[in-house]
């Protein structure tokens, strides 16, 4: 039986939010297709000039929409199932972290459930997102595997993965603004104890990042020639990689990396 709506999203966050503007001012959906359930009116009373469909029933949205995007807190999660059992949803995108699609299903537990598992990050919020899904469930329904890939890639960058590299996944696209940030704020101030000022530090250092960002995503050259490129002989940058390699930067990265690969099965 056709649904009412296109898609439909269970919990009005910062992510889901996201996913609303992204498929709305891109002109993917037009907000009469899309409905969105939470418990808080204030969160659906924010993307109200999105023109979206707003509830505050989980069962309503999962009755009447084709695909139902999960975007609530892990810990929410159970609540949110028991709330929409009774409306056998069985086409799924999860936005949320370190649970496994078969906890979903199971959890479910009712006939043929696909589900996309996605792990976006925090440059979505400006279509500049690296996103890793896992659509293998939907892998002889091509075009429900084109809506949800269009549905991402109107927030950045999208890759295919089959669920056991989410965790990787999630240690370097999820978390990696937080390396991110951390490396540009420990060069601005780096510039700042050299003599510039805080907001000529961050304009040099952010377009410098942003600059190499490019070149690598769009050149033809992989990063490891991209470094030896940057740091021609009798160069200072030969410095630079003299230091870091002393202080373990590499070893550092990997180390913390690691730190947040936390294993789903392991949880």
């Amino acid at each position: 039986m056709k649904k009412r709506y296109k898609l439909g999203i269970i919990g009005c966050g910062f992510m889901a939010t996201t996913i609303l503007r992204g498929a709305i001012e891109s002109d993917f959906l037009r907000g009469k297709k899309i409905i969105v359930s939470d418990i808080s009116e204030e969160q659906l009373d924010k993307v109200d000039y999105l023109g979206v469909i707003s509830t505050n029933s989980n069962l309503y949205v999962a009755q009447n929409s084709e695909f139902v995007v999960l975007a609530v807190k892990s810990v929410d999660l159970p609540t949110v199932i028991n709330s929409i059992k009774k409306a056998f949803p069985d086409k799924i995108i999860s936005v949320i972290p370190d649970i496994k699609k078969s906890e979903i299903k199971n959890s479910l537990g009712i006939g043929l459930i696909r589900v996309a598992r996605c792990v976006p990050n925090y440059p979505c919020t400006i279509g500049e997102g690296a996103i890793g899904i896992d659509m293998s469930d939907f892998n002889r329904l091509p075009d429900d595997t084109e809506f949800i890939s269009n549905l991402f890639n109107n927030l950045g960058t999208v890759i295919s993965v089959d669920e056991g590299k989410l965790d990787a996944v999630s240690a370097i696209g999820a978390c990696g603004p937080t390396y991110a940030f951390s490396f540009l704020d420990s060069l601005i101030s780096a510039g700042v104890k050299s003599g510039l000022t805080k907001s000529e530090a961050q304009t040099l250092a952010a377009q410098t990042l942003y600059g190499c960002a490019e070149i690598a995503l769009n050149g033809d050259n992989k990063v490891e020639e991209l470094l030896i490129k940057s740091c021609p002989a009798g160069s200072k940058n030969l410095q630079v990689i003299k230091t870091l390699e002393e202080k373990k930067f590499r070893e550092i990265i990997c180390e913390a990396v690691d730190a947040c690969t936390v294993k789903t099965d392991d949880k």
